[in-house]
């Protein structure tokens, strides 16, 4: 099978592969789609893999700005939800150099800390400080969650902030070492049709958090995985093995493809 066989353009690296598997069905509801698109609900995702970090970083800026250019040519605008972390963070900072037009982009979060808005460990600082800011973006298309409100008020107050905008074009996952994606943690349960939820007692500080859920998730035209390192090797292991970790779950609605590097789980994926 090869890296296109799901509509998507070529990737910068001529050494990525793509593997599919079948997965647990996984309900999707039709309405929640992008008119005129086509899945396989409960499919698992695609994987392609890079020779390191900093080349999953330069085929998912690419691959952004690809389902950007189809996005506004079929709908005027195109909306992507942002993710946390180290190797998100490098795929920012090479779209925000890319000079690409951002003027009909709307941008939010996956998921957020419930901490002062200025804390170095707010995902929206991060977002700001590697994209918003130095590509000039208007902060009127950056739509943070309100975290230090507290969980439940902001969850409440950010599902009613994203409703115009569903269903999302893109949404950024990574992938903890102990298989959550978001804040999404193993263990926790989630409302089954919210679209933003309250987290308490999450595994890593802090405890409380906000984050969308699987439906929201699903219903999205692509969920793009990006994952590099060594560290990310065993949870990878687990997600190909079957195992029901919670990145497993927000990937198994028909429309995810997964960027990993070698370090994080080549091996596992062409064995």
């Amino acid at each position: 099978m090869s890296a296109s066989s799901r509509g998507d353009s070529d990737s910068p690296s001529s050494r990525q592969v793509a593997i599919k598997r079948s997965s647990r069905d996984q309900a999707i509801n039709p309405s929640n789609r992008h008119p005129g698109e086509r899945r396989d609900p409960g499919a698992a995702p695609e994987w392609r893999v890079f020779p390191d970090a900093s080349a999953v970083a330069e085929a998912a800026c690419a691959e952004i700005q690809r389902l950007a250019l189809e996005a506004i040519e079929a709908r005027q605008r195109f909306t992507l939800v942002l993710a946390g972390g180290g190797t998100p963070r490098a795929t920012y900072e090479r779209l925000a150099r890319s000079g690409a037009d951002m003027s009909r982009w709307a941008f939010f979060l996956g998921d957020e800390r419930c901490l002062p808005p200025d804390d170095p460990q707010r995902n929206s600082l991060m977002a700001r400080q590697s994209l918003i800011e130095p590509a000039g973006v208007d902060l009127r298309q950056f739509h943070p969650i309100p975290a230090e409100l507290g969980a439940e008020t902001a969850a409440a107050q950010y599902a009613r902030e994203i409703q115009p905008f569903l269903p999302f074009d893109c949404v950024l996952l990574g992938l903890g070492e102990d298989g959550h994606t978001a804040s999404l943690f193993p263990g926790q349960a989630h409302p089954g049709n919210a679209p933003v939820a309250p987290v308490h007692q999450a595994p890593k500080p802090p405890p409380d958090r906000v984050t969308l859920t699987p439906p929201v998730i699903h219903a999205a035209h692509r969920v793009l995985f990006i994952i590099a390192g060594a560290g990310k090797r065993e949870a990878v292991q687990r997600w190909r093995q079957g195992e029901p970790i919670p990145a497993a779950e927000a990937g198994a609605g028909g429309n995810a493809v997964v960027f990993v590097d070698e370090a994080a789980g080549g091996a596992f994926i062409r064995g």
